[in-house]
Parts: structure tokens; C-alpha cells; sequence
């Protein structure tokens, strides 16, 4: 999506399997006898093949041994490529993780699965931005593929990948389909966290130029109904959620924490559908003619792909993707069934936080939590207001401080083996993290802000006392910083992700409370 002589800034600061498989799906150099249908051998039973194939977490045919991508780590600049443990299944995550150890990793490359090399890598400088757009952390969106770990691409606004020179994507008119998988609970209102079809110069050249996924909550250009986040259409210069140029009630706010998109185009007639990752079907939000307004019939589509970016480079949006496709020729509804009943099969699920350990939490008991890095082992994790960090209590503190520094515990509001932590002195307050900063809010009974307010316990990092990892960003723990409350990786892209004292920063001692 184009700027056009505006500036955007993120308002936050986004079945058993089907088909059987057909002989002679073309996977590249990196395959060896299918074991089972993937979503490409399923497009490819259908008629639409992939032309495009991405994934950090999986492959997406039932014969790929390929590399699926590749990381940096920061402390020689070696290269990796992970690859699938075996032909067809999920990535190798032990390899990254040994690979990775005590030092921090970047994705380079996400290769493309489909054999026709049309790679993913650093997006550089377009009409909008400048570049090259910075990289994203290996670890920071850990998630787990029946039962086993591994990890996404978290795309924090600057965040970017590209191929402006690819081999077999829709151009012109041409029919096309494309999904991803979403977190669903990961977006902002920035422009423009798109995955799909976009112009080969990073440049906005003119409308009906682009055909991509866009997840987000920006209502400039299209919406849905409710207050976001929609999956819509970036066509260049318009974010559609239907016919009309804004408003078109039939596409639902949709923010499950494993997300499908589905995009699809021809001649005068494209649509919206998507769902749930982890369970059920896919709705279809719109299907229909393309927009009424000039320039969308014909389109004039020009066959790059794009990640986490608009066309033109605009890059102020944030999200996460963990795999994607795109098609030769517009997909049947039956088909992308049969790909949504696949995406079911392989269970999208939360990694877990790791470890044991620690005081063991009791829901109803009142806590304080005392920061045990050598600089301020006399100060608790507290709130004033809404906002968050750390204070020294001593007896000889006021009241009003000692309530705030005091929490009750809960059992987790997303997850009831985990924990939520509601304030002492505001009933019905909960910490929760916004932006991976930490607050004090009351909660609405969201599927978002439950998830935000729940986090699980294991070991000190440092061998101290409690560590509590994020329940929907499991690698983030939270962490005081310059006396902030957050929760944060290690060695992540943020200036409170810092590894100095990282390990001292995210370990709680549990005290006696405060405030009984």
C-alpha cells in the first residue's frame, strides 16, 4: 500500500487433510518421496499450483527437504539454512537454537519452496521509505507445529522482505490466490503488514498495481466492522475489505492468535476469506466484482512479492507470518478448504515458556515481586496509574505504595496453568503488556487482552527466584529496565530487549506482600 503524499505512523506507537498428492509437483532440488499432502500438493490437485511458497515452521510440500530459511547470528556473522527435520515436516529448530546459543540471530533469506527461486530477503529503499529494511529476530515468535517447536517471523515496524525479480507470479490481469498464517493478536494500525504481490520497483505505480493479504487495524482507506483487526486487500492505493472504497460490513473483525488469510483474484472478480488456524473452517468475507472505484478492472498487477511492507516500501506496520503461498490461477473454495483442513492437522499451538521451578504460585495469595539484579534488589514491581516499573518499598513507604506494589494472583485469564497478577489496590486492574510495555488495566474480557495478561512461570533465569514468560510471546519475560516495566527477549530488536543484565532483569524473587 502507497503512502500517496501522506504520513502514516503505527497508532501503536497486526478436517483430516485433503487432497491426495500429484506425481511431478515441481519442489525444487530439495525433495525425496512425499510422505503426505501439503498445502502446494493439495493447490496442485486442484489446478493452482504454487508459484510461491514461504515458511519458517514447516514445509509446504509433502517431498521438500530444502533449506526453509536461513539466519545471521551477530557474533561471527555466519550463516545458517534450516531445513525440515524430514521431507515434508516441521523445521529444525534444535539446529537454530544450538546455532544461535549466547548470541542473537536475524532471518536472512526465507527461501521459496515452489523451485522457481523466488526467495524472500532484505526489502530494500522504496517511493515511501528508505532502506534496507532491518531483518527480523530468529527468536522472537517462538510457536509450536503438533507439539514441536519452532518459530515465526516477527516483523517490528521497519521490519521488511522482498523479490522484485520473480518467475511465475501473476502479473497483469492473471488469475491468482495466496493465504497466510497470521498472529492474529500481533498487528497495529500502521501501513502496511501485507504478504503477496506488489510492483517490482517499490514504487507506487498507480492503482490496481498490487494484490496482497493486509492484516491490521488502519481504517485510512477500507474497513470492516468492529474496531479491527480485518483481513483486506491491498490493491495499491486502496485497502479494500469489499466493493466499496470504505466501509463494508460483511468483513468481521477477526484476531484469533493463529489467524488463515486468503486473498484471490481474476478477471473483474476477487475475495476475502479466513478463519481460525488452529481449528473450524474458513468464512468468506467477501467474493464478488472488483471495486467500484477506477483503476482496480482490469488490474494491473506487476508480480513481486512483499513481506511485513507495502508496495512502496511503507513500512510502519507490525504483525507475524509463519507460512504463506501463492498460486497460478484463482483457487476453488473446495481447495482452500482442503488447505484449511491441512493448516488444522498440523496444530498451530503456543510454545511453552520452558523451564520449572521457582516458589510455586497459589491463585487468591497475595505477592510481591522484589527485581534481584545487583543495582535493585530493593525495589518491587509496582504500578501508579496505568503505568508500570519498578519502586523501592521499605516499611517506612506509604501506604499507597505498598498496596501498588502488591499483586494477587490468579489463575492465567488465557490459561489457567498459568498465572495473571490483578492489583492489590485497583479491583479489577491487571498487568498486562501493550507494545511489549507493561500497565496496570482493567480488563474487558477479550481474547486479546486475556492473552496479554497471562504469563507462566518457571526458574529464575539467573537462579534466582521466578521468571514469567508472556503466554502469547512465550521468548518475552517480564523485565525491568531504566525502572520500566516490560516484557522482553534476549538480545531482541527493542532497546529494552538488551542482553546486558537480561537474565538478572527477568528474575522476580516472590516476597512476602506489602500490603496482606
Amino acid at each position: 500500500m502507497a503512502l500517496r503524499n501522506r504520513r502514516l505512523r503505527s497508532s501503536a506507537l497486526l478436517f483430516a487433510a485433503a487432497g491426495a498428492l500429484v506425481a511431478g509437483v515441481l519442489t525444487g532440488s530439495g525433495t525425496s518421496q512425499a510422505a503426505t499432502s501439503q498445502p502446494c500438493d493439495i493447490y496442485a490437485s486442484g489446478g493452482t499450483p504454487c508459484v510461491a511458497a514461504h515458511s519458517t515452521t514447516r514445509a509446504l510440500y509433502g517431498s521438500y527437504s530444502g533449506s526453509l530459511y536461513q539466519v545471521r547470528r551477530s557474533s561471527d556473522n555466519a550463516t545458517l539454512n534450516i531445513g525440515p527435520v524430514a521431507a515434508g515436516s516441521y523445521a529444525n529448530s534444535a539446529a537454530q537454537d544450538s546455532f544461535c546459543s549466547g548470541t542473537s540471530c536475524v532471518i536472512t533469506i526465507i527461501y521459496d519452496q515452489s523451485g522457481r527461486g523466488n526467495n524472500l530477503t532484505q526489502a530494500p529503499a522504496g517511493g515511501a521509505a528508505g532502506g534496507p529494511d532491518n531483518l527480523a529476530s530468529a527468536t522472537a515468535a517462538p510457536t509450536s507445529i503438533n507439539g514441536h517447536k519452532v518459530y515465526g517471523v516477527f516483523v517490528a515496524p521497519g521490519t521488511g522482505y522482498r523479490n522484485n525479480h520473480t518467475s511465475g507470479i501473476a502479473t497483469g490481469d492473471a488469475a491468482e490466490g495466496m493465504y497466510a498464517i497470521f498472529d492474529g493478536t500481533h498487528y497495529n494500525g500502521g501501513c502496511c503488514f501485507d504478504y503477496g504481490n506488489a510492483e517490482t520497483s517499490s514504487n507506487d505505480t498507480g492503482n490496481g498495481h498490487m494484490e496482497a493479504i493486509y492484516f491490521g487495524n488502519i481504517k485510512v482507506w477500507g474497513y470492516g466492522s468492529g474496531n479491527g483487526p480485518w483481513i483486506m486487500a491491498d490493491l495499491e492505493n486502496g485497502l479494500f475489505s469489499g466493493v466499496n472504497q470504505h466501509l463494508n460490513s460483511g468483513d468481521p473483525t477477526i484476531n484469533y492468535r493463529y489467524l488463515t488469510a486468503m486473498v484471490k483474484g481474476t478477471a473483474n472478480q476477487w475475495a476475502i476469506r479466513g478463519g481460525n488456524a488452529a481449528s473450524g473452517g474458513v468464512s468468506t468475507f467477501y467474493s464478488g466484482v472488483r471495486p467500484n472505484v477506477s483503476g482496480y478492472n482490469p488490474m494491473h498487477k506487476e508480480g513481486a512479492i512483499i513481506l511485513g511492507i507495502g508496495g512502496d516500501n511503507s513500512k510502519g506496520a507490525q504483525g507475524t507470518f509463519y507460512e504463506g503461498v501463492m498460486t497460478s490461477g484463482y483457487p476453488s473454495d473446495a481447495t482452500e478448504n482442503s488447505v484449511q483442513a491441512n493448516i488444522v492437522a498440523n496444530k498451530y499451538a503456543n510454545a511453552t515458556g520452558g523451564g520449572t521451578g521457582g516458589t510455586t504460585l497459589t491463585p487468591g495469595q497475595s505477592i510481591s515481586l522484589r527485581a534481584t539484579t545487583a543495582c535493585c534488589t530493593t525495589r518491587y514491581l509496582d504500578h501508579s496509574g496505568t503505568s508500570v516499573g519498578t519502586i523501592v518499598v521499605s516499611s517506612s513507604s506509604s501506604s499507597t505504595d505498598k498496596g501498588n506494589s502488591t499483586w494477587i494472583v490468579r489463575a492465567g485469564l488465557a490459561n489457567s496453568s498459568c498465572y495473571s497478577f490483578e492489583s492489590k489496590n485497583t479491583a479489577g486492574s491487571y498487568l498486562r503488556h501493550q507494545n511489549f510495555q507493561l500497565y496496570a488495566q482493567a480488563g474487558d474480557g477479550s481474547s486479546l487482552f486475556n492473552q496479554d495478561a497471562t504469563f507462566c512461570s518457571q526458574a529464575g533465569q539467573n537462579g534466582q527466584g521466578n521468571s514469567f514468560s508472556s503466554v502469547n510471546y512465550p521468548d518475552h519475560f517480564i523485565r525491568h529496565y531504566a525502572d520500566v516495566g516490560y516484557v522482553a527477549s534476549n538480545g531482541g530488536p527493542n532497546t529494552w530487549d538488551s542482553a546486558t543484565s537480561w537474565a538478572d532483569d527477568v528474575s522476580w524473587v516472590v516476597s512476602s506482600p506489602w500490603t496482606p
